[in-house]
Order: C-alpha cells, then structure tokens, then sequence
C-alpha cells in the first residue's frame, strides 16, 4: 500500500487543517498507532490510525471560530421558551464543506447576536481576541443588514434613522442607510443594541418584516446556504 504525508492525511481525515497537523506534530500531539510521530514529513499508510493528544485537541477549542447561516426560530445563545439555540447546528451533517473538522461545541460562544425572527451570519468563537474584537464596549466593528419593512419611506424617516435616535435614553451612533428596491433597506450599524433595528425603525414607523445580516467587518455571508456553517479563513478579518 503506498504512503501519504502525515499532515496531509490528517487533514483529509478531517482531524485539523494542514498547517494545524504540522504544528501538532512538532509538538510531539500526533500518535499513528499508539506511537509518537515528531517528525515533520513523515509518511505513513493511509490504513493506521492517527489519534491527537487532549493538548491537540484542547488547542483547536480554543482558537476555533465558526461562521453560521442562522435560520429563523434559532436563538442565537443559551435554548429558551422552547426554542433550540443556534450552536446546535454546528454538526458534521450541516457543514458547507466535508471536509472541515467538527469542533466542540462546549467551547463555542456567540460573538454577537441575532434576534429569534433574524437570519444571516453568527460568529461563534472560543478565540477571546475574536470576541473582544466583536462585542468588546469599545467595538466599531460593522455590521451590515439588508431589512425588508412595510410603511413609507419619507427622506425625514430615513435621515431619522441615519443619526436623530436615541434608544433608552441613549443616542445611536450614525448609522449607514440606503433605500435599494422596493420595499427594501440596507443599514449597516457599529453596535448591537437589543433588537436594535426593529425598534429604530418602529420609532419612525416602519414594520421590519424581515432581517439578514449579511455582513460582519470583512466577512461576508455570501454563498454560505441556511442553516449551515463553516470554519472561518486563514486570510479572513473582521
């Protein structure tokens, strides 16, 4: 039976990414058949077995981050009122790509909410510096909607909504919005007030009918289908 690079397998196995499998195994993290293998390049029979040390394992917990489609009727934290949090997705049956490793969920946390009735892009994150950067008090982090309302769309109501608001006795920092299509808005917003936007816009009377969050910094939802998730990439920055 030919061999295969260590890393390589690893990867394909699903077990971490390339580069995570060269790190572990000059780490001495890496056993094929019970036995230790440090070496980098060493190639093996695609047949034996391939276990990471908890170190390993513990690591890619920690520094994980998972970008999720989230549906309607998910709550994005901890399940409440009979609703099943959005975390729960995050399984091997709803990856975008097969071949992406499954993290724990236990080390998971949201980075950032969405409303029960909301859709589009959570970040979830056992990395503190992801976290922080997300929804640290003194995050300016865009977050960019598209939001569908019935109602009608005066210029005052929508300079309103760019920078004349307040909500709890607080004033709102600017927001960016432009009218698209139809009944249509596009609002990208710099913080994460509670239900945020459907109260903005209930205060100028509009209905919010319906919310994607499509964007979160430099990632985007894009092609990412309901419902499934995947790993964040190595050249992708909020």
């Amino acid at each position: 039976m030919s061999e295969i690079r260590l890393s390589k397998l690893m990867a394909a196995r699903g077990l971490c990414s390339r580069r995570e499998a060269d790190r572990f195994i000059a780490d001495g993290l890496v056993k094929v058949d019970g036995v230790v293998v440090d070496t980098l390049g060493t190639r093996i029979r695609e047949d034996q077995a391939i276990t990471l040390a908890d170190d390993a394992l513990s690591r890619q917990d920690a520094l994980v981050t998972v970008l999720l489609n989230k549906p309607m009727n998910y709550v994005s934290g901890l399940p409440e009122d009979g609703h099943e949090s959005a975390v729960m997705l995050i399984n091997r049956e709803n990856r975008q790509y097969p071949g992406d490793p499954v993290p724990s969920r236990r080390g998971l946390a949201p980075a950032g909410r969405l409303d029960i009735d909301s859709m589009g892009l959570m970040v979830y994150t056992g990395d503190g510096r992801v976290a922080r950067r997300l929804v640290g008090s003194d995050s300016r982090v865009e977050k960019e909607y598209l939001v569908w309302v019935r109602g009608d769309f005066t210029p005052e109501r929508l300079e309103h909504l760019r920078g004349g608001l307040s909500l709890d006795d607080r004033k709102l920092r600017p927001v960016q919005v432009e009218h698209l299509k139809g009944n249509r808005l596009r609002m990208v917003l710099t913080e994460g007030r509670k239900r945020q936007i459907r109260r903005m816009c209930e205060l100028v009377e509009l209905k919010v009918t319906r919310l994607v969050r499509v964007r979160i910094g430099g990632v985007r939802l894009g092609r990412l289908p309901q419902g499934k998730w995947r790993l964040l990439g190595p050249r992708e920055r909020f």
